[in-house]
């Protein structure tokens, strides 16, 4: 008994030692002083002294001490995690816009892997992977069980390698197998065309470091090739990134100095509000990229095409623009990420990714678990309602502090039945000929009539092209 206790003090010091290198007292020192809770670290060094003494296998205290900062933290909501030193360096990694592995933003729902959205270009985007799928099982592995930093190492790999992928769809009444070979993923997150004589159509896949830079190129391109008369700003599966960079595109096509999206949360770091202004979008790291975008591309007319996988960052700017009604949202609900997560490092290599604010539009409107609502709704091609998981669907999500009537829960998952090998139809080519949305983009920036819904015809074309 006596040593049962010993390990339990000892645990009792452990959680000390994890309460400071987390600067938890200077945390402590902002919020309401109160007692610490004293039963519930009892009960929580009697778990870690029954698991060191009883357990089938020896445990290692870090083992112990990382799963119950990750209990900690997943506990919260859907976007808050511990990143260990590999996690934390795949995200630095990842901001840049090159890193290894299949090419799909991911989370965790319900125990499994769920994709946010497929990057363009990459083996999953090729594949037929869509937004909302969900990974049930990595090779033979089922992910039930995993962490999602685990999840991802399985993932990642060395380029021509191969994973075996196996999908629970909505509306699918069996497993969806794939097998996806590994590259190197270089998201190019900014794309252009002119769709016609004087329309242009500028593509964020991901809000990253160089986007903004990229965005102004693009759009230089474009005018050179003559005045526009309309612009699109694709923002359709962009899952977000970099809040400054929402922020800076966003101010590429605002009146200077309106404002473009403000936090509130209980620190008062997490109270601000950004403006379309240098000092809000460039952190002070580099010149004013902006300037070397058209004038012209103050007052050109837009729209901006947003769907169920337009989340977070590509939804602040959605938001503002139609807020200052400087453009015309058109397509499908987005999926409603209205949280802002902050990176602390804790200064051992690793991180934690926590939920420290919501967001809210220029109007003060939050989206949290609701999603921009477009200006003119144009379906996708082959889609139902149910295709798509949103964040009001996801377990522990925040609700919506605004807007009582806002969360629509997501229709109950079928339970999958035995998996076979499946071919995936191809995924829509975004910017192409068949993209039925974009054409209804374009229809509305020369006047002509904007149809909601593909005809049953040209939606069978598009799965088969």
């Amino acid at each position: 008994m006596s040593k049962l206790r010993n390990i339990g003090l000892i645990a009792l010091g452990v959680v000390a030692g994890v309460l400071v290198s987390l600067n938890f007292q200077a945390i402590a020192d902002r919020a309401v002083r109160g007692p610490l809770p004293v039963d519930e670290l009892r009960a929580f060094t009697e778990v870690f002294g029954a698991i060191k003494q009883n357990y089938v296998e020896p445990v290692e205290d870090k083992k112990l001490i990382t799963e119950a900062i990750n209990g900690m933290l997943s506990g919260l909501d859907p976007h808050s995690a511990y990143l260990d030193a590999d996690a934390f360096k795949e995200l630095q990694v990842g901001t840049q816009g090159q890193f290894g592995g299949l090419g799909i933003e991911v989370g965790m729902e319900d125990g499994f892997v769920k994709v946010v959205s497929p990057i363009e270009d990459t083996p999953a985007f090729r594949a037929g992977i869509k937004p909302g799928d969900l990974i049930i099982r990595l090779d033979d592995t089922p992910v039930k069980g995993m962490t999602l930093a685990d999840a991802v190492k399985r993932m990642r790999g060395k380029p021509n390698t191969q994973i075996t992928l196996t999908i629970s769809r909505k509306g699918e009444p069996r497993p969806i197998v794939v097998t996806l070979t590994r590259a190197v993923i270089r998201v190019q997150s900014v794309k252009s065309k002119m769709i016609e004589p004087g329309y242009g159509w500028v593509r964020v896949s991901q809000f990253q470091e160089a986007t903004t830079e990229n965005m102004v190129r693009a759009i230089a391109n474009l005018y050179k090739q003559g005045n526009l008369k309309g612009l699109v700003l694709d923002l359709r599966n962009d899952p977000g990134g970099l809040l400054y960079g929402a922020v800076a595109i966003s101010s590429a096509f605002l009146p200077d100095k309106a404002l473009v999206v403000s936090t509130d949360g209980r620190t008062e770091d997490a109270k601000k509000k950004f403006y379309a202004t240098p000092d809000d979008y460039l952190r002070g790291l580099r010149d004013d990229v902006l300037k070397g975008l058209p004038a012209a591309a103050k007052t050109v007319p837009m729209v901006v095409l947003v769907n169920g996988g337009s989340a977070s960052a590509s939804e602040i700017v959605a938001g503002a623009l139609q807020d200052h009604k400087r453009a015309t949202v058109i397509g499908t609900q987005t999926f409603g990420k209205g949280s802002v997560q902050t990176i602390m490092p804790l200064g051992n290599a690793t991180a934690i990714k926590l939920t420290t604010a919501r967001y809210y539009t220029p109007s003060g409107r939050s989206i949290q678990a609701k999603g921009i609502t477009p200006d003119v709704i144009v379906e996708e091609p082959g889609a139902s309602p149910l295709s798509r998981l949103r964040e009001a669907d996801l377990e522990r999500h925040l609700d919506n502090d605004r807007d009582a009537e806002a969360e629509k829960k997501g229709a109950p998952r079928v339970k999958p039945a035995a998996a076979a090998p499946t071919e995936l139809p191809k995924p829509l080519e975004m910017g192409s000929k068949e993209d039925f949305q974009l054409t209804q983009a374009l229809n509305y920036l020369q006047g002509k009539p904007v149809v909601a819904q593909p005809t049953k015809t040209v939606a069978e074309n598009k799965t088969g092209s």
